[in-house]
């Protein structure tokens, strides 16, 4: 959507399919009198002028986190699915009327026009007018004909049926982990790091989980792939430290040979929570470098790491969390991340929020190939295929979802490994990424 031409232009459709919609629920219930009352009009125009709101503050307005986005844009898209399906049914029916119409309407000039001609008395012109002023008030009118009760309730139930499709099945993606394998083609790569497997995952949030045999299964599926460096990408937790502690068991198997990389996200430096004084925060992130130390990964915070096969090094640099489009604070060090890195072949950056990576990356640190992110979840809702993507949390991020380009640079974003807000996963399924890296250009580019 660009401008606020188009913006108003869609509030406006948005408005006219609810009104469409309530004059179909009016004839569905015609004989209820709860849907002729003020109460009732008043709550459904309350809740169409809630949900448009929330749809355009989730894409406008910047606020704390992509949860509550990724809530309001979840809620906008789950109740139009059901109105795309009832406006069906609706269409189907003014369709019908409309043919009824014009069958009747036809019926009725042919009536006319054959008692015009039998008419040869004197008298033709006054019972010709007679007959036309008969057929006149008995034509019928597009809204003489009445919309059928049967389709307007079949077309309720239509709308319901994805639903309990989506709300059956939101559980089962939760733990249906998949491996994106992407071939990442940088041309500066060294010979030796040419095969190189990287594994990502992000996003565990293991405040949310219940299933920890099931989480096992995940990591169980990462070690499959034999990758030589793992890189974690932020959002170990939902909130508070000790979330974790009790799946330190489960993810200290995440090794590899050379090395598990990890840094923080938005919600591992405590910042949605209350805490009864400064102390308690500061011990709650001292907690946090502890247990990324207990997990066994290298925490990178604003600082970077040599990664050396044989005489050949390429850098690994994290950062803290920045986000251009949240509120809370930018803790992110770029300009301490890349000290002491200029002689570097390649550097791989860590930062979790992909907006960081157009609004500072690309900008002001064109040495940086490749960066990997997090934090999106695909919103945990969408479409994915090898082809064609879509979720309504594009609205929000340019980045949002795979592998993107900006002239040599690039960013990998992975949907996530957890979940958070609400239980379920659909369309967009748990994410395990394993990059084979490749020296020199990526042949599809190439004319």
């Amino acid at each position: 959507m660009q401008g606020p031409a188009i913006t108003i232009l869609l509030i406006i459709v948005l408005l006219a399919i609810d009104y469409y919609i309530l004059r179909g629920l009016q004839t569905a219930f015609n004989k209820k009198k709860f849907i002729h009352k003020k109460w009732f009009n008043r709550f459904y125009w309350g809740s169409s002028i809630f949900l448009i709101t929330g749809l355009f503050s989730a894409i406008y307005v910047q606020m704390g986190g992509v949860g509550l986005r990724g809530a309001l844009l979840f809620l906008f898209f789950i109740t139009f699915i059901f109105k795309i399906f009832y406006v069906l049914f609706i269409l189907v029916d003014d369709v019908r009327r409309f043919v009824v119409y014009l069958i009747r309407k036809n019926k009725k000039q042919d009536t006319a026009t054959a008692a015009a001609t039998a008419t040869s008395s004197p008298n033709t012109a006054t019972a010709t007018a007679t007959n036309e002023a008969t057929v006149a008030a008995e034509e019928p009118t597009f809204k003489s004909i009445p919309r059928s009760e049967f389709l307007m309730k079949a077309g309720l139930l239509a709308g319901a049926i994805p639903l309990y499709g989506i709300k059956h099945n939101m559980s089962k993606g939760l733990y249906d982990y998949q491996v994106q394998n992407i071939d990442l083609y940088l041309p500066n790569l060294p010979k030796a790091f040419d095969g190189m497997r990287i594994g990502q995952i992000s996003d565990i949030h293991s405040g949310s989980f219940h299933s920890k045999w099931q989480m096992k299964a995940g990591v169980e599926m990462l070690l499959k792939q034999k990758a030589d460096v793992i890189f974690f990408t932020g959002d170990l937790v939902n909130g508070q430290t000790w979330e974790v502690k009790h799946y330190i068991d489960v993810f200290n198997k995440v090794r590899a040979p050379l090395g598990v990389y990890s840094i923080l996200g938005n919600h591992d430096y405590g910042d949605y929570g209350k805490w009864p004084t400064p102390a308690d925060k500061a011990k709650n992130n001292a907690d946090m470098v502890a247990a990324h130390k207990e997990l066994g990964w290298d925490l990178l915070v604003d600082v970077n790491r040599r990664l050396k096969v044989g005489n050949a090094e390429i850098g690994i640099l994290g950062i803290g969390n920045w986000g251009e489009m949240s509120r809370f604070p930018k803790y992110g060090r770029m300009d301490k991340a890349v000290v002491d890195t200029d002689d570097l072949p390649v550097k791989l950056l860590l930062s979790h929020d992909p907006s960081h990576w157009r609004a500072e990356v690309i900008p002001k640190y064109p040495q940086i190939d490749a960066m990997f992110s997090g934090h999106t979840h695909g919103m945990q809702f969408g479409v994915r295929t090898p082809d064609f993507q879509w979720s309504p949390i594009e609205y929000v991020y340019t980045e949002w979802a795979g592998l993107y380009r900006e002239a040599h640079q690039q960013i990998y974003v992975n949907v996530g490994y957890g979940f958070l807000g609400y239980p379920g996963r659909i369309g967009i399924l748990p994410e395990i990424t394993i990059f084979t890296l490749k020296a020199g250009a990526d042949p599809s580019l190439k004319a």
